[in-house]
């Protein structure tokens, strides 16, 4: 019964946590705004979602003790394994920050919304099995 209840809300759980993380990457994104040589970084959360959902973890397989183990988020990838890419120039700077303020406010706020949007259907999933459970 258990396994039940968590696949049916895992679609919601695997984009909420990646929702986070990958707003993790847009305010650092911000946050490093002034800062030289920086580069603008972010995932493609669709190809992501879609390796979550089918168990997959990105980068290497772990077959020697000096290997990074996996569940640890680095420069390259998140803690799940999701390769983190770098955003294309859209007007170079001097300091070669790549960081696009204009976009990096886009994305922050679409994902912001995108997030809150998850909470509320994970919300009404909740609802309707508390309503099959009670008989309502």
């Amino acid at each position: 019964m258990i396994g039940k209840i968590d696949d049916y809300l895992r679609f919601h759980e695997s984009a909420l946590s990646l929702r986070a993380q990958r707003q993790e990457l847009l305010a650092s994104n911000i946050a490093n705004a002034d800062t030289p040589n920086y580069k603008a970084r972010d995932i493609d959360f669709s190809s992501a979602l879609q390796g979550a959902l089918a168990g997959r973890q990105g980068g290497l397989a772990t077959t020697a003790q000096g290997h990074l183990a996996r569940g640890q988020a680095t420069g390259d990838t998140l803690a799940n394994g999701t390769p983190v890419q770098y955003r294309g120039v859209v007007q170079g700077s001097v300091d070669g920050n790549t960081v696009d303020m204009d976009v990096e406010r886009n994305q922050f706020a679409d994902n912001a919304l995108r997030y809150e949007a998850g909470i509320t259907m994970i919300n009404h999933q909740i609802k309707g099995l508390l309503a099959a459970i009670q008989g309502q």
